[in-house]
């Protein structure tokens, strides 16, 4: 097993994704690289949460040559995929590679950088666009962002996933790439049936609300808009 409970997030310590995360770090790794490095990495994540957090049933298997007994995945039909546009698009197009029949989602959230960080250490949020499949009480929700920061973001677009489902998932995870003590505390305390999955616990938020060491700006780095 390479997820480890560090008691405020779940860390996947995969040698693979430890890896990845390490060249997205670099500040020489370009557009292209970070990209695919985001797929990279929502791929292996897909696959830990499939290890660590989901089921095998015994299955009935005809081979070539005679019958046996194999396991396959329980509820792999049973996934929901929340995209927090635009910097966990890459991300969750490795996650799909893992859940090729999730059902998917899009909220569209950023936050106020203008405005600066409140005395809770929090921004303003806006939320632009929500579209939501139906959640129903058999799914796993996995609500994927690169990087949790204050958590001030994460936290409004939980508020708009779970107010627009019918009744609460089976699981919910919410799954980042580095993320901040400072976000999954919040995060934590604000929703605490979540699970928090992270690949790396940095260091701090600078006064800005930037993560330290972190990765840059997810989004521009993969997108070039910087």
């Amino acid at each position: 097993m390479t997820i480890e409970d560090r008691d405020d997030a779940y860390l996947i310590t995969h040698a693979l994704a430890k890896d990845t995360l390490s060249r997205l770090r670099d500040v020489e790794t370009e557009q292209v690289a970070f990209r695919k490095g985001l797929v990279k990495l929502g791929r292996i994540c897909g696959y830990e949460i499939i290890d660590g957090a989901m089921e095998t049933e015994y299955v009935s298997v005809q081979t070539p040559l005679t019958e046996t007994t194999g396991e396959r995945v329980k509820g792999l039909d049973d996934v929901v995929i929340v995209n927090v546009l635009r910097a966990a698009t890459p991300f969750v197009e490795g996650l799909l590679k893992a859940f090729p029949r999730a059902k998917q989602g899009v909220i569209s959230a950023g936050r106020d950088e203008t405005a600066g960080m409140d005395d809770e250490g929090g921004f303003p949020i806006t939320i632009d666009y929500v579209k939501l499949p139906e959640i129903t009480e058999d799914d796993t929700v996995i609500v994927a962002d690169p990087m949790l920061a204050t958590g001030s973001t994460m936290c409004a677009v939980l508020d708009h996933v779970l107010e627009s489902a019918a009744v609460e998932p089976a699981d919910l995870f919410v799954l980042s790439a580095v993320s901040a003590p400072d976000g999954l505390l919040r995060v934590g305390e604000e929703f605490p049936r979540a699970d928090l999955l992270t690949v790396a616990i940095d260091d701090y938020l600078d006064d800005d609300g930037y993560i330290v060491p972190g990765l840059g700006d997810a989004g521009d780095r993969a997108f070039r808009t910087t």
